[in-house]
């Protein structure tokens, strides 16, 4: 679809792609900032982003509420110290309510184009129904918005419902079903556990083992919530403790060798909790633990050691209208399938659609192995941001954290444009490729890179375009206060 075949254009001078943490992390700043010149487009019906999607039964977050939220918008109310998933949905839209931003969401938004033009210096934004142009584009969309669909020969032969974890079908009622799970990551031990007890039967199809922690989730007493409500200061002090303890827990992550300790922690949860020798064996991982993403729960191994459960660690040769034929031969039937098979982090799907200079898209750009200039600018995109975009994954601690050093690096350049007059602002090739460098040195001996497994961290050229090296201080150092000398200022064009 062309610009002619929508409404005329609307002007901001942002623009923000997607109503998840990030985006409406961004607009919360902008207001707090005196900027009121923005739109925030979002592709569904309401705002949320992830924690709108993923709405499967024991959708929660790893890592502690006091961290995955807003420093500028700290919530005294969660219930557990590991928020569920209505409860993380409601924190956006309270922040959303609370900072007026229901005026800037354009809802049913779905981009299907944004392209720059050099000489009028704007971003043109276009979805199935109208036309936005913008000074500056922030994409928000994050690395967890599209699913990942398996690959597998039959998928669509199958007779009963299927759905992927983050487009769960609440209409399917699985009260005494056959239930087949492809997929033993994040998604699945979560929602498992909460099958278990419905179906009269659980085939679970597992490709890798999942290295899995304690959870140790806590309900927050009233008092407790009293007395954040009442002193502030009390609720900041457990956050920054939460986030001096999750940054030494980067240490095994940069140390591969110091892992084994944390490998002997999640050996000893998996003695405890599963008391069958051949199903322990296979539930224990043979790579090095951080590797993959390290899991966290207290009722996943329950559940599969449940009678009514079966782990299948066979490749599957295809799927069949009724259920699922494995390499050996042996068909298992099933009623319904779910797929936990994860989503597409290296692989954007804006990303063919965004061009920059003489045309040029992300996607040609990259070839299969994002990258950006402080994991937020592209050189040959002007007044072009990107939010939890390449290299901004965390093994140890909240991406909040990343979200937020990245958003006061767009008002800073921003603010830079408006001080120097300049209309047009992108990082030199120089600048962004010694940072690209530096970044791929510094993963080079982690346990990410050299663990011994296939993770969604790697893309499919096998670098690792998803993770940030190093620690949270480290990646304020570099990314809260633009380096402008690394940034090339064009200016302004007469229009």
């Amino acid at each position: 679809m062309t610009a002619s075949n929508v409404e005329a254009s609307q002007t901001r001078r942002f623009i923000i792609i997607g109503a998840g943490f990030s985006g409406i992390g961004m607009a919360i700043r902008l207001r707090q900032s005196g900027i009121d010149d923005f739109v925030i487009l979002e592709r569904a019906d309401a705002a949320g982003g992830t924690w709108r999607d993923n709405s499967y039964p024991g959708c929660a977050c790893d890592v502690q509420s006091a961290l995955y939220s807003f420093s500028f918008a700290p919530n005294p109310d969660w219930s557990h110290s590991y928020a569920r998933q209505p409860e993380i949905q409601a924190y956006l839209e309270h922040c959303v309510a609370t900072h007026d931003l229901g005026r800037h969401i354009a809802l049913g938004q779905n981009v299907i184009g944004a392209s720059w033009s050099d000489a009028s210096q704007r971003w043109t934004v276009v979805t199935p129904s109208q036309v936005w142009t913008s000074q500056l584009l922030v994409v928000a969309s994050g690395p967890l918005s599209e699913p990942a669909l398996p690959d597998l020969p039959g998928l669509d032969a199958f007779r009963g419902p299927v759905f992927h974890s983050a487009r769960w079908d609440h209409g399917v009622d699985l009260a005494g079903r056959r239930v087949a799970v492809i997929g033993t990551g994040a998604s699945a031990i979560q929602f498992v556990p909460k099958l278990q007890p419905q179906v009269s039967q659980l085939h679970l199809y597992q490709r890798t083992a999942p290295w899995v922690l304690p959870r140790w989730d806590r309900v927050v007493p009233s008092w407790r919530k009293s007395l954040y409500r009442r002193f502030p200061i009390v609720q900041r002090l457990q956050r920054g403790a939460l986030f001096v303890l999750r940054e030494v827990l980067l240490f095994p992550f940069r140390h591969p060798d110091a892992g084994r300790v944390v490998e002997s922690a999640a050996r000893q949860h998996l003695r405890s909790q599963v008391v069958n020798p051949d199903l322990r064996a296979r539930l224990t991982p043979n790579y090095r633990i951080g590797c993959k993403r390290i899991l966290v729960s207290d009722d996943y191994y329950p559940a599969i050691a449940a009678p009514n459960v079966s782990l299948i660690t066979d490749a599957i040769a295809t799927v069949t209208s009724n259920g699922i034929r494995t390499v050996t031969g042996e068909e298992r039937p099933a009623d319904i399938l779910i797929l936990g098979t994860g989503f597409r982090p290296t692989d954007p799907p804006l990303a063919p659609l965004i061009t920059g200079r003489e045309g040029v898209s992300l996607s040609s750009l990259w070839q299969g192995s994002p990258s950006a200039y402080m994991s937020t600018t592209v050189a040959g995109f002007p007044n072009f941001f990107m939010l939890l975009g390449p290299n901004t994954g965390v093994g140890h601690t909240s991406v909040v954290l990343l979200a937020e050093a990245q958003i006061e690096h767009v008002l800073a350049l921003s603010l830079a444009l408006t001080a120097r007059g300049a209309g047009a602002t992108e990082p030199t090739v120089a600048a962004q490729t010694h940072y690209v460098s530096w970044i791929d040195r510094r993963l080079a001996p982690t346990v990410w890179n050299r663990g011994g497994c296939r993770s969604w961290y790697l893309d499919r050229n096998g670098r690792n375009s998803a993770l940030w090296p190093d620690g949270i201080r480290a990646f304020r150092r570099q990314v809260v206060v633009p380096r402008l000398t690394d940034y090339v200022f064009t200016p302004r064009t007469a229009v």
